[in-house]
């Protein structure tokens, strides 16, 4: 990192994100048994922007959740979200009516929400239900990750040494020659895992939406470090071992933009190394980044590379 750039709310930014998985399951699919999502043709991974997103939030929620400015809409379990709305209203002393709410009402309390509420000013939410707090268009918005590979996702056989009802829990009645043993010691189960996968990314930033939902360059500068740090957060034995492997930030010098996104996706380019047939880590890829001729007006900061 030469510049600042990437932290300036005022310019347009696209990026792109890379992050990996070992031996765990980045994204389960609930329509397929929680395995692996993976696209059916290509067989290669994928993770959806909702997944990363939450947990974007998970790491504000514990860095800086408890800050005015930072807390967290979407909270997960036990947290309505028609609780939250009544937050606002009584922050501002608007009484709810429903879909019968004044529009200079709805204004006032959606401001309130983006003023208090970091994902709503990051990533937008439709807040018109019951207890209307209209609608919100995030400023920076995230595409499904698909990984670099076909992956192979292994539905592993595990067991345990417990079982789950007392009347299948081992019993023994009788003695000597006549005892007699009944029930089982261990139960089975499924684990679901990736081996190896290098998942690739794409997000954008419009600072035209940033400055309707009050998204400052702190707030960018926390977006970028949830993105390096947020795996970090989000350890379990389903997730196996994830960890960020970059994030290349194209950043222009004009809100408008001056370079269409897919050509500066296209800059960034990964390859497996000579050799690997099945790769197992990331450093079996070579991940490189086109800087020659760049665009006038765009720069590249690498981050967390």
């Amino acid at each position: 990192m030469t510049n600042h750039a990437y932290l300036d709310a005022d310019r347009r930014h696209d990026f792109v994100l890379f992050f990996d998985v070992t031996d765990g399951n980045p994204n389960g699919d609930p329509d397929a048994g929680n395995l692996p999502r993976v696209d059916p043709e290509t067989m290669q991974g994928l993770v959806t922007d909702v997944a990363i997103k939450r947990k974007v939030r998970d790491f504000v929620d514990v860095a800086r959740g408890r800050e005015g400015r930072y807390k967290i809409y979407v909270q997960g379990e036990g947290v309505a979200l028609n609780a939250q709305h009544r937050r606002a209203y009584e922050a501002t002393n608007i009484k709810p009516t429903g879909s019968k709410q004044k529009r200079e009402d709805v204004d006032l309390v959606r401001a309130w929400m983006c003023d208090n509420f970091y994902d709503i000013r990051t990533f937008g939410a439709v807040m018109s239900t019951k207890v209307n707090c209209g609608q919100v268009r995030g400023p920076l918005q995230l595409t499904f990750a698909r990984s670099v590979d076909p992956i192979v996702p292994l539905d592993v056989s595990i067991t345990r040494i417990a079982v789950t009802d007392e009347g299948d829990a081992v019993m023994t009645s009788g003695e000597g020659e006549d005892a007699h043993t009944t029930g089982k010691t261990t139960e089975m189960g499924r684990k679901a895992i990736v081996p190896y996968g290098l998942y690739r990314a794409h997000g954008f930033y419009n600072p035209h939406l940033a400055r309707q939902t009050g998204f400052q360059s702190e707030d960018l500068e926390l977006f970028w470090e949830a993105l390096l740090n947020m795996w970090d957060l989000d350890r379990s034995a389903a997730r196996g071992l994830m960890a960020c492997r970059g994030v290349y930030v194209f950043s222009h010098d004009k809100p408008t933009g001056n370079a269409p996104a897919h050509r500066l996706f296209e800059r960034i380019q990964v390859v497996r190394r000579e050799g690997i047939a099945a790769p197992r880590a990331f450093g079996d890829y070579l991940v490189t980044a086109d800087e020659a001729d760049l665009p006038e007006g765009i720069t590249l900061s690498r981050l967390g590379v």
